[in-house]
């Protein structure tokens, strides 16, 4: 999927904006020595999700705890929630061009998020076949077209393309293959967005792993790094999504489709995780949904 630096730049903070309240959000970055974008991003708290990053030209430098670590081509760099980002281009490099995703991941992509080599927390790969190295960038881009894109379903085939991306780094983890999430948080994972929306107690989900409701709090806590109520509203936000821009199904619909029973609370927490209210949202993929 070779773009042409006029393609490319059409993605980048040159030409549109980009905000970070929402689930995926992804783009490319050209810097150039005193071009506009050669100032060092500063987040001393992290973000709330996962950033990932690939160096396409030139040398970034990024901050890792005490110390500088440095971003080349073909170099892959994972930041995970609340991780601290300070990073630029390098002072030795004319120029730092690299592709980045902005993400929350899907449950299960958890276990394939804990890359082997780590810098203070910043998982870091860098890529030596050639084949592979051009099969990774390819999905990059796919996101970066799709997450840019209001056709229908461009939003599950942009998660869909990001799934493979993370695969295929987790693949490159010989030592972290083998590490995984307590199987009773998976099964109860699967559980729950089986039975999305019904309003399960503590004690009925502790009950299927046959755990105390306190003991499962903390463990799922422990795995996740959320609460298991946290987790469960972004599931339903998620299936509103899918939803939404997918059905014809009319707003007070999806809400209890989702389990909420209240369509204006519904609205209060869809707005709140996605940026936009649920009929905003829907009015993106309306046209495509009727042609």
């Amino acid at each position: 999927m070779e773009l042409n630096q006029q393609d490319r730049v059409s993605y980048s903070p040159l030409m549109k904006s980009f905000t970070f309240n929402a689930y995926l959000v992804a783009g490319y970055t050209p810097i150039s020595r005193a071009s506009p974008l050669d100032y060092y991003i500063n987040r001393p708290g992290g973000m709330k999700g996962y950033i990932l990053h690939m160096t396409l030209r030139g040398e970034g430098r990024i901050k890792a705890g005490n110390r500088y670590i440095y971003s080349r081509i073909n170099d892959l760099f994972l930041f995970p929630p609340d991780v601290a980002h300070h990073y630029g281009r390098a002072d030795n490099s004319e120029h730092w061009d690299h592709l980045w995703i902005y993400f929350h991941p899907r449950p299960y992509w958890l276990d394939w998020l804990r890359w082997d080599r780590l810098e203070d927390n910043i998982g870091v790969t860098s890529l030596n076949n050639p084949a592979l190295t051009g099969q990774i960038q390819d999905y990059f881009w796919e996101v970066i077209q799709q997450n840019a894109s209001n056709e229908l379903l461009s939003e599950a085939l942009a998660m869909n393309a990001l799934e493979r991306l993370i695969i295929s780094c987790f693949k490159l983890q010989p030592a972290s293959n083998h590490q995984s999430v307590d199987p009773r948080i998976s099964a109860l994972c699967h559980y729950i967005t089986d039975h999305i929306a019904d309003e399960l107690t503590i004690e009925h989900l502790a009950g299927q792993v046959f755990l105390s409701p306190s003991r499962l709090a903390h463990l799922f806590k422990k795995e996740m790094q959320q609460t298991l109520f946290s987790w469960r509203e972004k599931q339903r936000i998620n299936r509103a999504r899918n939803l939404l821009q997918s059905t014809h199904l009319a707003i007070g619909q999806v809400s209890q489709a989702v389990g909420y029973e209240d369509p204006l609370y519904f609205s209060r927490i869809f707005r709140h995780h996605v940026g936009v209210s649920p009929r905003q949202y829907k009015k993106r993929y309306e046209q495509r949904i009727t042609i």
